[in-house]
Parts: C-alpha cells; sequence; structure tokens
C-alpha cells in the first residue's frame, strides 16, 4: 500500500490503474484511502480495542479531505486511549440526535397529523417551532425534566397567551407518551405540571335562552332561501348541537 501525503491526487493519479480489485492507500495510525474499480474513494480507518478490531467510514473523497479525514483519525486514537469504543460512541451520537425532543416532536406530528385537519395539525407544529422547539428542541428527550418545560411554557404566559401555554402542555405530554411508547424516554414530565400554569378564564359565550327568542329562530332557519347545503346544515344544527367545523365535514 502506497502511503498518503498532502499531494494526494498525485497519488491518486499513480493508483488509477485499470483494476478488478480494491486499492488501499494507507495514511498511517489506521487511516486508508479505499478505492473501488467503479471509481469510488472511501475513507476508511481500522483500530483495536483490546481483542477486538472494527472499521470506521469518514465518508467520501474528495468531499471529506485529506486534512479532515487525519482529524477524525486523531479523534479515533484519543478515544480508544481513553478506553472508548469509537464505534459505540457514533451509534450513541447518532442515536441522540435521533432522540432529540424536535426529531421525536416532528416523528409524531407525522403520524399523529394523519388523524386531524390540515389546519390543526399546521397550527400545532406552528406553536412547537415558536415556543418550544429552540428552547428544548435539540435536547435529548429523556433528559429533559418538568422545570425545563415550565420555563419554556413560561416564556409563553409572559406575553399574555395563556391558553397557548395549556395547549403546547398537552402537545408535549402527547409527545413524551409517544416516547415512551417507542421506547426512547422513561416518563412524561409535563404530567408534574398540572396546576402550575395560570389557569385559563373562559368567557361565556352569547347564546338565545328564552323560548320565545328560540322558537323565533328555528322559524328564521325554516323560512331560509339560500344554498341548499347550508340550509341543509342550518337545518341539522339544533338536532345535534356539534360544532360547525364538525357539522361542515359530516
Amino acid at each position: 500500500m502506497a502511503r498518503l501525503t498532502d499531494k494526494l491526487n498525485d497519488a491518486l493519479v499513480r493508483a488509477a490503474k485499470p483494476s478488478d480489485k480494491q486499492t488501499k492507500l494507507a495514511d498511517g495510525g489506521g487511516l486508508y484511502l479505499l478505492l473501488h474499480p467503479n471509481g469510488g474513494k472511501y475513507w476508511r480507518m481500522d483500530y483495536r480495542m483490546g481483542t477486538k478490531r472494527g472499521t470506521l467510514a469518514f465518508g467520501v473523497y474528495p468531499d471529506v479531505s485529506l486534512k479532515d479525514a487525519r482529524r477524525r483519525r486523531d479523534e479515533v486514537r484519543r478515544q480508544v486511549v481513553d478506553g472508548i469504543d469509537p464505534a459505540a460512541a457514533k451509534q450513541a451520537e447518532k442515536l441522540a440526535k435521533t432522540d432529540s425532543f424536535e426529531a421525536l416532536a416532528r416523528e409524531w406530528h407525522t403520524k399523529h397529523s394523519r388523524k386531524i385537519s390540515d389546519n390543526y395539525a399546521g397550527k400545532i407544529l406552528s406553536r412547537l417551532e415558536a415556543d418550544i422547539f429552540p428552547w428544548l428542541g435539540k435536547r435529548p428527550v429523556k433528559e429533559i425534566q418538568a422545570p425545563d418545560l415550565l420555563a419554556a411554557l413560561h416564556r409563553i404566559e409572559k406575553r399574555g397567551a395563556h391558553e397557548t401555554a395549556h395547549r403546547v402542555r398537552s402537545n408535549c405530554g402527547q409527545i413524551f407518551r409517544y416516547a415512551i411508547a417507542t421506547g426512547r424516554a422513561e416518563r412524561d414530565p409535563s404530567a408534574d405540571l398540572r396546576g402550575a400554569l395560570t389557569p385559563v378564564k373562559h368567557k361565556s359565550m352569547a347564546t338565545i335562552i328564552d323560548p320565545k327568542d328560540v322558537g323565533a329562530l328555528l322559524r328564521a332557519i325554516g323560512s331560509y332561501s339560500g344554498a341548499f347545503a347550508t340550509r341543509c346544515a342550518l337545518q341539522l344544527a339544533p338536532l345535534t348541537f356539534v360544532r360547525p367545523g364538525e357539522l361542515r365535514y359530516a
């Protein structure tokens, strides 16, 4: 195996003869460039932990330069000296990214949004992107504690959006429970925040309670001569007492 130098391109030219076998260009310390017959050039590094041998992939040349490959090699050698298995450390880092709160929340949202309207799904994601991801998004979901979530919710309350804070807490609870179900968390910290947020004051909506007025309303509905679908909806509403959106989808 030829030894790599900073004049890597010259070395590659010399090694680029037609061949049906893989060729290794070594750089020392376990690092080498693996040349495939199809022209691919892949950085690899062999290492040993006790009696265990392993190989790491650093990427494709020239996307990963010789300088970057050497830097990664040196990092791996330091890990080996410290008794850390580089392959296990790399897997743990990859898993941590997958199990970040934002990654898990988006995974949950993709599955959950199939059951609800696009408009409602968009509102949930917008709230998370604006009020939760900037503070907790990159953190591993299993490391988030109740005080961490409460601090993010208090930021929402400070701008007077108390109802939004409650809704976000509910959404976060759904995400944490999804994390528990998929084996990526052990508990739901949002459950510890019951009573920790400012209660929402609900206002009574205007309504007709006088029987005479109700009768007048029903007669007005009966004499409505507008669009057929609207007329049907108005006539069904007093019989079903559902929300307008539910009636419209029905």
